[in-house]
């Protein structure tokens, strides 16, 4: 991640700055479900996010799913943004190559009992951490996600419908002109995400299990 820094930004697939670039982005495909506050801007992300710039590095086009007691942060933000497929992808199917996601941008993160897993021809690669009473924590973390939702979410000074290049809460800046979110603190409940790409500054893992299982998160 569905998850700190002082002056220096992490390596990340989302530029500061917008692009030209217009895809065949398949809109069917950015359906959001999430909490009001999500909800809230959800249209205008995907309106306006057929601006922004794709990703630096290509994803893979397998999506992966992302859980969460509890996801606690500081320095928010969240804004829209097209994620590529490498040229060839077997992945691509009828995108084109490209996703549209939602970019949720925390410089420091903190998330219970996490719980990612990909599926894999038929069995899933499952990561747990965090669930024996130390939290996982991450910062500079970004997540490249179609879908989000939370039991409950809470968010101090929050602003809705500013230009997300001139954030300054979040670890990084959405492309200029595009509609984005951001607030002081983050709190989710019960997080859910169906992820393309995280990244993090810094990622601490206690309690750490890899395996394969027949079932995801």
């Amino acid at each position: 991640m569905a998850l700190s820094l002082g002056t220096t930004e992490p390596d990340s697939p989302h530029p500061q700055a917008g692009s030209d670039r217009r895809g065949g982005v398949r809109y069917r495909r950015a359906a959001l479900m999430g909490v009001p506050a999500f909800l809230a801007a959800a249209t205008l992300v995907v309106l306006t996010a057929q601006g922004a710039l794709a990703a630096q590095f290509a994803i893979s086009g397998m999506p992966f799913t992302v859980t969460a007691d509890s996801l606690e942060g500081t320095g928010f933000g969240q804004f829209g943004a097209l994620d590529n497929m490498a040229e060839g992808s077997p992945n691509a199917g009828d995108t084109g190559g490209q996703v549209l996601v939602i970019v949720t941008a925390i410089r420091e993160a903190k998330l219970t009992n996490l719980c990612q897993s990909v599926e894999l021809g038929g069995t899933n690669l499952v990561i747990t951490a965090g669930n024996k009473g130390t939290p996982v924590k991450a910062s500079g973390l970004t997540t490249d996600s179609t879908e989000i939702s939370g039991k409950l979410a809470a968010f101090d000074n929050i602003e809705i419908g500013g230009d997300a290049s001139t954030f300054e809460k979040p670890p990084v800046k959405g492309p200029l002109g595009s509609f984005g979110q951001q607030a002081d603190t983050v709190d989710i409940k019960n997080v859910r995400q169906n992820n393309y790409a995280t990244t993090a500054t810094r990622f601490t893992l206690p309690d750490l299990h890899m395996g394969f299982s027949s079932k995801g998160c």
